[in-house]
């Protein structure tokens, strides 16, 4: 059991933590969540010793172990596999003690411990962790200096997932896997024999691996029972109620405030009007919660463009080499959602940078409509900002002749305001940073907007805010994420990313969810039907009626196009210029194409919902 009683800590002065306790019993499952820089992080390193209390303390079991991730495996010649061996110390010091020992009870005892430990089945158990995290059986026999920093950060999680301490501590661990991986770790964490505490800020983590969650506010800790939305259901109710009892209060507070005034200067109410001030005073005050600053994100507004706005042709796309994808046949919309689905290593990243224009097709033909501007985020452009420069500079070199003012509003739009406007990057946080490079990414206000891991560092409320401006973003969307949460709101359509090919899912996210869970069993087609459906979660009722919303707003903006386009083929002058008429009505035609897919898709959705409200 884990006791956090009364602990205070301070951070150049300004207070992370004050008379803050909790208890989190053994073998408990606990994501710790609060806003960015309240000092989870801290509290961690106050739980590993690395820092000293000001004030309380904190207590485990006896000889307890505590693990958590380091920061990064260097890049040495050993191994992945034999890394993440060494990572037990106790089994990888008796091992070599074993080779060596003489003495005969000595030999017995070693031999005894590594059969408790079950120190045999050690290589086995490693190679299934890091297969879960990414790595074949030949990757796994390769050196780590052979891997980037993102990848062996998932060698560092293998191996504090394989040493098995009593209390693991995560921080933020599913940055650097991708979706796959994400869902492999959360099956995991909800097995894991032991007691877990993790940061983050993914909302499926949080709701499917924990049973609890820690709360951090005000230099405070209570510890919810549940997943991360009964928390904040059972929160927002709480607070809902705490408000109430505040302007009640007030209105009591007011009342005996207004007789003091009126009567303390009559003799006849003296009594009366002094008993009301004693009244007052011991009155305990009743705060009303702080509202949480909002979370905006602001996209600017693309102008309309005739669909499609992307078609690939029997196209393959590669790096030199044999094509990693080819006889692609695919379109884009504007109004189009996609997430792109597909394990490790399938081409996703490959598509999105092909689509981006930042890869040539290597055979076929691709077609952009010709005023097509493309946004692209991916997670390493955050790591290429200026660190010694500062928001502002960055917005100023791609926007040189536009006003100052102008400059910040648009910071401002995604969360940076004048404060982080003027730091330098260096010293903003990864939230900070990931928002400038979103803001950078769409400052041309794109059609397309190409998101490759966008949540990496952002918090839940920024996520959430995330998912807001996609929905209400004019242009076509692509997304590649290990956040289940953001692409079941966001995404209306599924691409499967498989063998070189990519081609629609037919199935919805729960089913990839499941599919990838099941490892290699899942080589069967991916279109088999459930045996037996089960019936719609409310969740699920409301993500169908989201898509038959999303379905009767493409078809309004469809038939305002075809409506612009019938007046103005309708114009009788517009004939006297033959070639200038075949281009409307060449857009004439393609928007009635749209038309009919998204009345097709429309139909799909409005059955599905049909289906599920039987």
């Amino acid at each position: 059991m884990l006791r956090i009683s009364d602990i205070t800590y301070s951070v150049e002065g300004r207070p992370l933590f004050d008379g803050a306790s909790a208890t989190i019993p053994t073998g408990h499952k606990v994501g710790l969540v609060g806003q960015n820089g309240t000092g989870k992080t801290t509290l961690f390193r106050l739980i590993r010793g690395e820092l000293a209390l000001e004030g309380g303390e904190i207590t485990l079991p006896s000889r307890s172990r505590v693990g958590g991730v380091a920061q990064e495996v260097p890049s040495s010649s050993a191994s992945l596999i034999d890394t993440v061996l060494a990572a037990d110390t106790e089994r990888a010091s008796l091992m070599a003690e074993a080779e060596t020992a003489e003495d005969p009870h000595r030999i017995a005892d070693i031999q005894a411990r590594l059969a408790d430990i079950d120190a045999w089945s050690a290589e086995g158990r490693a190679s299934a962790i890091l297969k879960g995290l990414g790595f074949d059986a030949e990757n796994q026999r390769r050196p780590c200096s052979d891997f980037s920093g993102g990848w062996r950060m998932r060698v560092a999680l293998a191996g504090v997932l394989f040493a098995q301490p009593d209390l693991l501590l995560l921080d933020e661990p599913t940055n650097y896997l991708d979706l796959e991986g994400a869902l492999w770790l959360e099956s995991y964490l909800a097995k894991y024999p032991h007691t877990v505490i993790v940061i983050s800020h993914d909302r499926g983590l949080l709701n499917r691996a924990v049973n609890s969650i820690l709360h951090l506010e005000n230099r405070r800790l209570t510890l919810w029972s549940g997943g991360y939305d009964t928390f904040a259901r059972s929160r927002a109710e709480q607070r809902a109620v705490q408000a109430a009892e505040a302007k009640k209060q007030e209105a009591r507070r007011a009342h005996l405030q207004s007789f003091v005034d009126r009567f303390k200067a009559k003799a006849s109410k003296a009594v009366q009007a002094q008993s009301r001030v004693k009244m007052l005073e011991k009155m305990t005050p009743i705060l009303a919660p702080e509202e949480a600053k909002k979370v905006v994100f602001t996209f600017p507004a693309p102008e309309q463009l005739s669909p499609p706005i992307i078609t690939l042709d029997g196209a393959a796309v590669g790096y030199g080499g044999a094509p990693v994808l080819k006889r692609l046949e695919l379109r884009i919309d504007q109004d189009d959602r996609i997430a792109l689905l597909g394990r490790n290593g399938e081409g996703k990243s490959t598509l999105s940078k092909l689509l981006a224009a930042k890869l040539e097709v290597c055979e076929g033909k691709i077609t952009r409509s010709s005023k097509l501007r493309i946004g692209y985020f991916a997670q390493h452009q955050v790591d290429e900002l200026h660190l010694d420069e500062t928001p502002l500079q960055h917005i100023q070199r791609l926007r040189p002749m536009e006003h100052q003012a102008k400059l910040r509003a648009r910071l401002a739009g995604f969360g940076l305001g004048a404060d982080q406007a003027e730091t330098a990057v260096g010293r903003l946080s990864g939230g900070q940073k990931a928002r400038l490079s979103l803001a950078l990414a769409t400052l041309d206000a794109p059609h397309l907007l190409i998101l490759d891991e966008p949540t990496n560092h952002l918090d839940i409320e920024s996520r959430e805010a995330l998912v807001e401006a996609l929905t209400e973003y004019s242009g076509a969307v692509i997304l590649v994420s290990h956040d289940m949460h953001l692409l079941g709101l966001v995404a209306d359509r599924l691409w499967l990313v498989k063998g070189g090919a990519v081609a629609p899912y037919s199935q919805d996210l729960d089913a990839y969810r499941r599919e990838l869970l099941a490892g290699d069993e899942s080589d069967k087609p991916v279109t088999k039907p459930k045996e037996k459906p089960a019936r719609p979660s409310r969740e699920a009722m409301l993500a169908l009626k989201a898509e038959v919303r999303k379905c009767d707003e493409r078809l309004a903006k469809l038939n305002d196009m075809r409506d612009k386009l019938s007046v103005k083929l309708a114009d009788p002058e517009l004939y006297a210029r033959p070639d200038e008429a075949a281009v409307w009505q060449k857009k004439y035609a393609e928007v009635m194409q749209a038309l009919d897919r998204a009345e097709a898709l429309w139909m799909k959705a409005a059955e599905k919902l049909e289906a599920a409200e039987v």
